[in-house]
């Protein structure tokens, strides 16, 4: 395990410090404000230890409220919305400076038998072991970034994730319009063994990679860099999940995304994640921010 992966469990570590009550650190992103995966995460965690283990979550919806301050502690409030005899809710809201930025409901989901049982087939990909990694990609498009550190940034933020494009990200294919649909393979970079390796802290960091790159297909419908290239702001407005079966973070996952519309400054990704066995193991909904700078 390198000592990102390591410095990104010990940030899902939560402090408890009431009954309900928790504690998560931030840190600094590529842009000035909380990534908004972690906090995601972070929130999926508070939920969950309110929770029996043997009781997984199924799905979340989460809304961005506010900028997250990387410089300063978040606080998890749990609020416990109903403990059934097959399904658990819970509700967080996380706080910064006496302000809410971010709500999220979780339901959680005794485990039945499967008698009525389907999914979509996966989609024919590379494996992701012949496509190149984050480091070997940004190398090769290093004059399209605005700042060149930015490149160092990106790859420092995503370092606990083995992260790997299908095809062209929308930094590499800037100013040329795509089928608004982009596949990433991802795992962690490690394996998580001994008392790291739980249902739910696996769930909670792909909760956090599933935020890092589900709006890109709203950028190649349009011909546009992202950020990094300085062509669009925007930011995550909400956040949807379900999780279907048992997965496991540090195996490689195909992240399938696309956009069905964006429209009035807003843009929309869908994405189903994929074990590499071909099971469907969670979907993806998102909206999100998406301008042209003026």
């Amino acid at each position: 395990m390198n000592d990102t992966l390591r410095s990104l469990l010990d940030l899902l570590d939560l402090e408890r410090i009431e009954q309900d009550i928790f504690r998560g650190q931030s840190r600094a992103s590529v842009v000035p404000r909380v990534f908004g995966g972690q906090v995601a995460a972070q929130a999926l965690v508070a939920a969950g230890r309110t929770v029996p283990a043997e009781r997984p979550p199924h799905s979340l919806h989460a809304y961005f409220l506010r900028p997250g301050d990387p410089g300063a502690p978040i606080v998890y409030t749990v609020d416990r919305v109903r403990d059934g005899r097959s399904f658990t809710t819970r509700r967080v809201v996380a706080v910064q400076h006496g302000k809410p930025i971010f709500h999220l409901t979780a339901s959680f989901h005794a485990p039945e038998e499967s008698v009525l049982e389907h999914q979509e087939p996966m989609p024919a990909v590379p494996d992701p072991l012949t496509l190149p990694t984050q480091a070997e990609l940004l190398a090769g498009y290093a004059d399209r970034f605005r700042e060149p550190e930015l490149i160092q940034r990106l790859l420092g933020a995503r370092s606990a994730v083995d992260l790997r494009y299908v095809e062209a990200p929308p930094f590499a294919s800037a100013g040329t319009e795509r089928e608004p649909r982009s596949q990433v393979w991802f795992r962690t970079d490690g394996k998580l063994d001994g008392p790291d390796d739980l249902p739910l802290l696996h769930i909670c960091l792909v909760t956090y990679v599933s935020d890092m790159t589900l709006l890109d297909s709203v950028l190649l419908a349009h011909g546009r860099g992202g950020w990094t290239v300085g062509d669009v702001v925007g930011a995550s407005l909400d956040h949807a999940m379900w999780f279907h079966r048992p997965l496991r973070a540090d195996e490689w996952l195909l992240y399938d995304q696309e956009s069905p519309t964006a429209r009035g400054g807003r843009g929309l990704g869908v994405g189903r994640i994929f074990a590499a066995d071909g099971q469907l193991v969670a979907s993806v909904v998102q909206e999100g921010v998406v301008r042209v700078p003026r």
